[in-house]
């Protein structure tokens, strides 16, 4: 039976990664604020602590030792660097959520990994709150993976999407054409990523078997540009939809990304996992969520 720790984990693909180890008879510890209930019962431990504060980290994870530690909440080389320190001698494979959003937005659309090399990137201090997010991400990776003295491997998602995605990013779009408001997107033809969330958490069990080791791209094999996700939401309502180029930052949809960014995905299949297409689920997906907002509106009136 693996020991298995799970920083995060209480929701979206974090739950359904705890819920295929479980299945799969691993001995999971889950550590988090304990700020959000899991419907985990008693099949997991939980660890109560502040992934950001040092002392605390330390405090719970002082004699432990694991066989695969998923941190799904280091957003900061200072969070990495505590990791690094206090897992030393600890664990025999670190698995650390990344991020599309470590690499550059410019000219060259399809990001393969060593479109950023964490392994050559200067260091920094800080926590998460002294930089933006992909920079953080960025930083995170380098201290990992230039300083660790374990195996780590740090799969990259892009958007991940699901009917219960907390951010609610799809759901949006459909309520913005249910309600007949603007949309706003500065260009339609702007080609994106994705990633079903069931499908991440799947890679990322996977992963924790393998001898995988640095960044790896984690999405659908195709892609799809703003445009034909708003003409997919549009077939599903039955109802044409108000796209406009936003004048301002707040007028801006979700995934309004200023150029084309997607991802190669030719080493994770070279490894021997292969991502749904997009033409698999996400559809299916839209479908579902326009049956619910649907309903929340039929409630509503």
């Amino acid at each position: 039976m693996r020991k298995i720790l799970v920083l995060g984990g209480t929701r979206f693909f974090g739950k359904r990664l705890v819920q295929k180890l479980i299945e799969n008879g691993d001995k999971v510890t889950i550590a988090t604020r304990g700020e959000t209930k899991d419907s985990f019962g008693n099949s997991v431990n939980r660890l109560k602590v502040d992934r950001f504060n040092r002392r605390s980290m330390e405090r719970a994870f002082d004699d432990e030792t694991w066989d695969v530690i998923y941190d799904q909440i280091c957003f900061s080389p200072d969070d990495a660097r505590d990791a690094l320190e206090i897992f030393e001698g600890k664990v025999k494979k670190y698995v650390l959520t990344s991020t599309l959003s470590v690499y550059p937005f410019d000219e060259k659309a399809l990001k393969v990994e060593k479109d950023f090399d964490p392994f050559v990137y200067d260091l920094e201090d800080g926590r998460k709150e002294d930089f933006e997010y992909g920079e953080g991400k960025r930083l995170a990776e380098a201290v990992l993976l230039q300083e660790a003295t374990f195996p780590v491997v740090a799969p990259r998602p892009p958007i991940v999407l699901g009917l219960d995605d907390y951010t609610e990013r799809l759901q949006y779009y459909v309520r913005k054409i249910l309600s007949d408001e603007v949309i706003g997107i500065d260009d339609s033809d702007t080609k994106l990523s994705f990633v079903e969330a069931g499908d991440l958490a799947e890679f990322l069990f996977w992963v924790g078997f393998q001898n995988l080791n640095g960044p790896v791209n984690t999405s659908a094999p195709d892609q799809i540009t703003l445009g034909e996700m708003i003409k997919v939401i549009e077939k599903k309502i039955g109802k044409k939809g108000k796209v406009e180029q936003p004048k301002m930052k707040s007028e801006s949809s979700p995934m309004n990304f200023p150029v084309s960014i997607y991802q190669d995905v030719s080493m994770a299949k070279a490894a021997g996992y292969e991502f749904m297409p997009l033409s698999q689920w996400f559809e299916p997906l839209i479908e579902q969520i326009v049956e619910q907002e649907l309903k929340v509106s039929t409630k509503g009136s």
